[in-house]
């Protein structure tokens, strides 16, 4: 009997945890379900824009690289939330190329902004080995927060040294497009920019830094905000 009453005493709790873990199941499900119909209606205007893209200009320029970023961006969603894939293996390419690339995908946003994005490398050219696509990626992430939040030119400049490539993206710090006088009129242009929420990006270049060895710093002054990415380059050596 006195096992019976504990029995008694303990389904309860035994079928309200059953409960939980099902609904929890079925919102999982339904969450799931909703992030693969929205993966797959983001795939339609990609391929209908990439369909549309001019033949024969260099991939690693403006709209395409952009393309192409947001397509590896799905795909790492597809990722996370299916299992489905694998990562990018490593590579090895030109470090001068991909910074060259990451300035031009965003000089008309920050014309937008009545802003600029310039480029500065100083040095021989070097090679790096690991993920392409993710260091492109978080270049633009910085760019794009020194656009957003920050005033005057944003200025991309990049030294190799003592085996590594120090990157650094500044801005003024001062004014925004709220500020500036600008008025994007596009609704669309709005909600991409995604400015209420914040700190995203910055964990993705920590996360991409270190993943690749790297470190990642982010210094605000009275003069304005530096980005600091430092990464190591393949050898030590410069591309022949």
């Amino acid at each position: 009997m006195h096992g019976l009453s504990e029995i008694a005493v303990g389904w309860p709790f035994a079928a309200s945890l059953a409960a939980v873990a099902t609904i929890r199941t079925l919102l999982v499900g339904r969450r799931r379900l909703a992030l693969n119909e929205a993966l797959h209606e983001l795939r339609r205007p990609l391929q209908a824009l990439a369909l549309g893209a001019p033949a024969g200009r260099p991939p690693q320029f403006g709209a395409d690289s952009s393309l192409q970023m947001a397509a590896a961006a799905l795909e790492r969603l597809e990722r996370e939330i299916n299992g489905q894939g694998r990562a990018p293996a490593p590579t090895s390419f030109r470090v001068r190329p991909l910074l060259e690339s990451a300035a031009e995908r965003w000089r008309q946003r920050a014309a937008i902004e009545g802003r600029s994005v310039l480029l500065r490398y100083r040095g021989e050219e070097v090679t790096m080995h690991g993920d392409r696509r993710a260091i492109a990626q978080a270049l633009d992430n910085l760019i794009i927060n020194g656009i957003e939040h920050g005033g005057g030119p944003v200025v991309l400049s990049a030294t190799p040294l003592g085996g590594r490539l120090r990157v650094s993206i500044g801005d003024s710090g001062r004014g925004s497009r709220h500020d500036s006088g600008a008025d994007p009129p596009a609704s669309v242009h709005a909600r991409l920019t995604g400015r209420r929420r914040h700190g995203h990006g910055l964990r993705v270049v920590r996360r991409i830094a270190a993943a690749h060895g790297g470190a990642f710093q982010l210094h605000r002054t009275a003069a304005g905000t530096e980005a600091r990415l430092e990464l190591p380059l393949l050898g030590g050596r410069g591309a022949r």
